[in-house]
């Protein structure tokens, strides 16, 4: 069988906000992208090179192809497949993102690591008939060890 799909938002998963205080340099780094301040977690590139050994790895964020554009120099990564939106981005929800990963997932089992999921990512997830797992982040702090132990167990599981 094939990797499980993982589906990596960025906004909220790399790409911290909401935080008081600024994260520690030795973590973070504010990096301009497409003219906007992004503060990007450079403790994300470890955890999600460790993910790629149990999943496919897909970019599942409004940046689309520009993720590719800026994450993987700052983060070592190799650059990923993307899901397209198709310009439907839409910021505070998930919901927008769920036709996409729905048909870019197939008859796959997927995770979803997103920042900004609503009940109708919930019903989605449970009613899919491959096993799918939806993993919430807090924008603040994005992917920690925790996500990461967790999305490991699931796909040794499956």
């Amino acid at each position: 069988m094939s990797r499980p799909i993982l589906a990596v938002d960025v906004d909220g998963v790399i790409s911290l906000f909401g935080f008081e205080r600024a994260p520690d340099r030795a973590t973070a780094k504010f990096e301009l992208v497409d003219g906007m301040v992004h503060c990007i977690s450079l403790i994300a590139g470890d955890r999600l090179l460790r993910l790629g050994e149990h999943f496919e790895l897909v970019w599942a964020t409004g940046w689309e192809d520009k993720a590719n554009d800026y994450l993987p120099n700052l983060l070592g990564l190799p650059e990923l497949p993307h899901i397209s939106f198709g310009g439907a981005a839409r910021f505070g929800s998930a919901h927008w993102k769920l036709g996409p990963i729905d048909e870019y997932a197939a008859s796959r089992p997927i995770a979803w690591i997103d920042d900004n999921f609503n009940d109708e990512c919930f019903e989605w997830a449970k009613a899919r008939p491959e096993p799918t797992l939806l993993v919430p982040t807090e924008p603040h702090l994005g992917i920690e060890e925790a996500h990461v132990a967790t999305l490991e167990s699931w796909a040794a599981n499956l």
